[in-house]
């Protein structure tokens, strides 16, 4: 069974082949990368997919969506397109399908994923549990958070919004970051702390602490110095911000009861992989008071899989229809 499997962000629409064989194992042929701004639609940017597969697809897909879904017409959070489920068959010629949130189709990947696409970040080095929850979230335009429960091969995934949790600060420096960003929002939320734009506004106080004026560059810039070219401050943010992602995956790990695990996902996440371990990411997420002896026996795993949204579009398509002819 083939599926056209497509993850859909604010800048990149990123199409896919998936072939499912009978036992369920996913395959995932190679990537085609479109941008959102070149296209008017998701229509013609599906046309163009279309067109480079030789002129036909199969007649099923899977829609991982940077947004909610749900209703008659899906719009994405950072690009104009919209979808409208009804139409599916009569414009795109797509018999079934199913559509997800981006992060639910993450959590799909976890679950389907084999043990040597995730590598170790902190608790005890060990596999994923087999049953129970585990917490999946990650940072990048915002922050991500979804759930996930397995019992062997059974699972089931929630999408949730626990990115708009309120920002809990834990020393000084935080209170500062909070009282910065108070400025420049009515309600200041853990992804207001915990994404990519963040690290901004976290340079920005690290730099007023110190009396020290510093010019606004954009996010991308900001990260690209903290890992890569010494300049101090920018790491120091860098430092900061990795403390707080352990004390938010900590709570979300508390709130979900994920103690069977907590994996970190999505493209910043990926970009942190060497920097986490060795960060105080660890001591921040253990940091639960009287429970730090249950957070220490979590084990938190980033996925390194090359195309988690792909993959998980696919899963998610299978948990729904299963594996037709």
């Amino acid at each position: 069974m083939d599926i056209v499997s497509v993850d859909i962000g604010g800048t990149h629409a990123r199409f896919a082949i998936a072939s499912v064989s009978e036992d369920g194992s996913i395959t995932l042929g190679d990537p085609e990368t479109l941008h959102t701004k070149d296209h008017a639609s998701f229509q013609t940017a599906w046309e163009d997919f279309r067109e480079r597969q030789g002129g036909s697809l199969p007649p099923r897909a899977s829609l991982s969506v940077a947004g909610p879904v749900g209703g008659e017409v899906i719009r994405f959070t950072n690009n104009p397109w919209i979808i409208r489920p009804a139409l599916m068959e009569s414009k795109l010629g797509v018999g079934n399908w199913t559509i997800v949130n981006d992060f639910a189709a993450v959590a799909h990947a976890v679950a389907r994923a084999p043990d040597d696409q995730f590598v170790h970040i902190a608790g005890p080095d060990q596999p994923l549990a087999e049953e129970g929850t585990i917490s999946v979230l990650g940072p990048g335009t915002g922050l991500g958070v979804a759930h996930l429960w397995r019992k062997g091969a059974e699972y089931r995934v929630t999408a949730t919004e626990g990115g708009h949790i309120d920002f809990a600060p834990l020393d000084s420096i935080e209170d500062a970051i909070l009282a910065r960003l108070r400025k420049l929002h009515n309600r200041v939320s853990i992804e207001r702390v915990v994404s990519g734009p963040a690290i901004g506004p976290i340079r920005q106080t690290l730099a007023a602490m110190e009396g020290r004026a510093v010019a606004e560059e954009d996010d991308v810039t900001l990260w690209t110095r903290a890992m890569e070219d010494g300049d101090s401050l920018a790491a120091a943010a860098l430092d900061r911000f990795c403390l707080s992602l352990g004390s938010v995956a900590g709570d979300i790990a508390l709130a979900q009861g994920g103690f069977g695990g907590v994996v970190i996902a999505g493209g910043l996440g990926y970009r942190l992989r060497d920097h986490l371990p060795r960060s105080g990411f660890a001591e921040r997420f253990r940091a639960k008071g009287r429970f730090g002896a249950l957070m220490a026996g979590i084990p938190v795993k980033l996925i390194v899989h090359p195309q988690p949204g792909l993959f998980g579009a696919a899963a998610a398509f299978v948990a729904e229809h299963g594996v037709t002819e």
